[in-house]
């Protein structure tokens, strides 16, 4: 599985953008978003990939972030929605102002993107919002743990909460959140 590339672009086109690494040319489609960002040719640049296998294809979709990529995964797996449309929706914006819009049913957020009328809108932002209040949940469970498990260790229940609150960054794994929370509790 091909999840991360970094390399030199020696073509860049409509949708994507051929990437040299090491010798051996990675075709990467990017959203349109990302495209913009990237100069003509010899830009040297890190992407995080999505490797997306079918019976007779095998595409990479290029990200500049991991969270960008993990939306990408979520959004992917709604229903009807297929690599490239899933794309476009990952690359709307930054992540919260993305979670808030689904959040708050605002169809128009997707306007612009081929394929996504207000019927499909609204069921993306159905399933959606479902897919974020489970990761939400999950998280806030994890958190409680994380924070527990500071408290066992001694630190009072306000100073571990104030330190993971100052953890940066999309969501680690819960031993990587404690050795977090210690270095910045350890200050």
């Amino acid at each position: 599985m091909i999840s991360y590339l970094s390399g030199k672009i020696i073509l860049k086109k409509d949708r994507f953008i051929v990437l040299d690494v090491k010798g051996v040319g990675y075709k990467i489609f990017l959203s349109k978003k990302n495209l913009e960002k990237i100069s003509e040719r010899n830009d040297r640049i890190e992407i995080f990939c999505y490797l997306y296998v079918r019976e007779n294809i095998l595409d990479l979709y290029g990200f500049f972030s991991f969270e960008e990529l993990e939306f990408f995964e979520l959004v992917l797996g709604i229903s009807g929605v297929g690599p490239k449309m899933a794309l476009e929706i990952a690359s709307l914006g930054p992540l919260e102002r993305l979670r808030k819009e689904i959040e708050y049913q605002h169809e128009e957020v997707f306007s612009g993107i081929l394929g996504i009328g207000k019927k499909k809108a609204r069921a993306i932002i159905l399933e959606l919002s479902e897919k974020l209040k489970e990761i939400s949940k999950q998280k806030s469970k994890t958190t409680k743990e994380v924070e527990d498990a500071l408290v066992n260790l001694g630190f009072p229940r306000k100073k571990a909460r104030q330190a993971l609150s100052q953890i940066p960054g999309p969501s680690k794994s819960p031993e990587e959140t404690i050795k977090h929370a210690l270095k910045i509790l350890g200050k």
